[in-house]
């Protein structure tokens, strides 16, 4: 293996940590963080085919660090499809200052600005970031690992006898619903999963573009909620990993939290807990979810 040190700039106000922990992505394979949870790791697919391990740090707060592993020396064009999908992974080019100013004016948010936080981390394709959102519906988190990290080794491509990166739709769609069942444990959500990886890999859904077009957030809402097993939930926090963030994407464990927080654990309804952030208009998903984490830091 060949190893090439990349620096990359980043933001102001960019935290690293809060970014890789902003929720459980950063587990869920193949992403990984390293035992003193200082670094990220992930295993990329770059666009020309090549499995590249990648491990991703803060280096003197302005810059990423980026150890890539590879069979060959990346060529430039390599390095730069490298840094596309880590900044995208990242959010490193999404501007926060706007969101930035709105909690500078809410007292009881303003540590939001002050901490840099915001940035959720996300897959380099849409499509992973889908899969693993039906993968969290209805069932323990521990399940969802046991799906994200089946599915990587059943149908990912390797770069070492341990490590593959997430598999291409074309991969799973492939398979069968009996195999989706018994060895990744993905249960009813297996047929979902078989269609979605069909419809995107026969390009009747080109849900990669939803990144980039400029669609409304209700229209982007309608979209996510169009493929089967994406619920309100699910398609309320895939929103925020399109960078709309207007959707609360209420869930048990999130409603838990809301309710030990604010009526000292006495459930309430969802209206109210929509009511309490209706105020905070496009942003309202975003300020839900850093409080509700923020405890985590």
């Amino acid at each position: 293996m060949i190893t090439s040190t990349l620096h990359f700039p980043v933001p102001h106000k960019f935290n690293f940590q809060r970014t890789m922990f902003s929720h459980g992505w950063c587990a869920l394979p193949p992403f990984s963080t390293s035992e003193d949870r200082t670094v990220l790791k992930r295993i990329l697919r770059l666009t020309d085919g090549m499995i590249v391990k990648v491990n991703i740090r803060s280096s003197h707060g302005s810059k990423l660090a980026v150890e890539a592993l590879a069979v060959k020396r990346l060529t430039k064009i390599q390095k730069a499809d490298l840094h596309t999908q880590i900044a995208s992974c990242l959010r490193l080019n999404e501007d926060f200052s706007e969101f930035y100013r709105f909690v500078r004016t809410l007292p009881q948010y303003r540590w939001i600005a002050k901490t840099g936080s915001g940035r959720l981390l996300r897959a380099p394709a849409l499509f992973e970031d889908i899969v693993k959102m039906i993968c969290t519906t209805n069932c323990s988190w521990a399940l969802t690992e046991v799906m994200c990290g089946n599915l990587v080794q059943a149908f990912g491509r390797k770069f070492d006898e341990t490590n593959s990166a997430f598999p291409e739709p074309e991969a799973i769609a492939g398979s069968t619903d009996s195999f989706l069942r018994k060895h990744i444990r993905a249960g009813y959500r297996s047929p979902f999963i078989l269609e979605f990886a069909e419809h995107a890999a026969n390009k009747r859904l080109d849900v990669e573009s939803w990144r980039s077009d400029p669609l409304p957030a209700e229209e982007l809402f309608k979209r996510l909620r169009s493929i089967k097993g994406v619920g309100e939930y699910a398609a309320g926090n895939l929103l925020r990993l399109l960078g709309q963030y207007d959707r609360l994407g209420l869930d048990s464990w999130v409603r838990g939290k809301y309710y030990e927080l604010h009526h000292a654990g006495r459930k309430v309804g969802d209206s109210t807990i929509e009511k309490q952030y209706a105020s905070f208009g496009k942003w309202r998903g975003l300020i839900f979810w850093l409080e509700m984490t923020q405890q985590w830091f």
